[in-house]
């Protein structure tokens, strides 16, 4: 007999994830049914793909008994075979709200991890919370970018249950006689997202006759692909004579205003958005692309945009103008 049809559906996803892959794997753990059953197909195909395969759980220690339940994980972790496992435990800050910060918190501990060990971090995200994403992303108006949830792949990020419902880990840590960790924020509905969980898509489920949860992680995937088509697009555009593109801290980057201004506004962002992460900005929000975007289609003299790094961007003499702060 082969392993429950859920154990194998799991160990496919991961098979896939591991092809090609050379460079050791961490699965995030943190004992929930979806990492669990994760850790558990990791530990099954690693060995298989040639593959060095760990574990880290990450105490937030905002609950009681946190360092109890992190301990549990990691022993099970060299349960299953898996080494390096490592308990790593962090500070949660007190601004923001707290799912924010916890979440800040720890992908700050696993991309810390990634990098020392120079490996890839698996994260047991599945179709059930992808179409929350995407749902909280249309309810944010916050763009296409947000509304095409997580990808399988992100740098050093694999999440090979992107296409795995909830309840197929569940029935898998049963299957494997495993006793899952149920977080006692997964009920509290002060959380955005336990209410789309237990509230929203169930009733969207009932209105439209099933099959939201599915279309919703469709929609996802089919503005990834579209995201990276424009993509693609802006890069061919910014690697024409469009600007400058002098990298040294301090001096100016340029770009032709006349040469962005006729682009499409879809190509139009993109081209500025890239434009300005390459030229240093650590993040660029949609505010901030607005006002960088009105230097060029709403100009009326308005003076320089500033934007976070430190970055300013200026309009003279028809072309944006990118200043970097001297490190001096």
């Amino acid at each position: 007999m082969g392993p429950d049809p859920a154990v194998a559906q799991l160990r496919r996803a991961v098979r896939a994830a591991l092809t090609g892959s050379s460079r050791q794997v961490f699965v995030a753990c943190s004992g929930g049914a979806d990492s669990l059953a994760l850790a558990a197909a990791l530990a099954f195909e690693a060995p298989r793909a040639g593959v060095s395969a760990g574990l880290v759980t990450v105490d937030h220690g905002l609950q009681p008994g946190s360092s109890v339940q992190a301990a549990r994980v990691a022993a099970l972790g060299y349960e299953l075979g898996l080494d390096p496992v490592e308990n790593v435990t962090v500070s949660v800050s007190r601004t923001g709200g707290p799912e924010a910060a916890a979440r800040s918190a720890r992908y700050a501990a696993l991309d810390s991890l990634a990098t020392a060990w120079n490996a890839d971090m698996m994260l047991g995200h599945t179709l059930d919370d992808q179409s929350e994403t995407v749902l909280l992303g249309l309810g944010r108006g916050s763009g296409p970018r947000s509304i095409a949830g997580m990808r399988p792949r992100a740098g050093r990020y694999l999440r090979p249950l992107l296409g795995v419902r909830r309840a197929t880990t569940v029935a898998a840590c049963r299957a494997l006689g495993f006793e899952p960790w149920d977080d006692p924020q997964n009920a509290d509905p002060a959380f955005q997202r336990v209410r789309l969980r237990g509230e929203v898509l169930p009733l969207l489920e009932d209105v439209l006759k099933g099959g939201v949860a599915e279309a919703l992680a469709r929609t996802a995937a089919q503005l990834q692909d579209d995201l990276d088509a424009l993509d693609e697009l802006a890069a061919s555009v910014i690697s024409t004579p469009v600007s400058t593109p002098g990298r040294e801290p301090g001096r100016v980057d340029h770009v032709v205003v006349a040469s962005v201004a006729e682009l499409p506004r879809a190509l139009r962002t993109r081209v500025l958005r890239r434009w300005a992460l390459d030229g240093g900005v650590p993040e660029l929000g949609a505010g901030h692309l607005a006002v960088l975007e009105a230097l060029i289609v709403d100009w009326h003299g308005q003076g320089p945009v500033d934007l976070p790094g430190g970055v300013r961007v200026a309009r003279v003499s028809g072309r944006l103008e990118l200043h970097r702060p001297d490190p001096s």
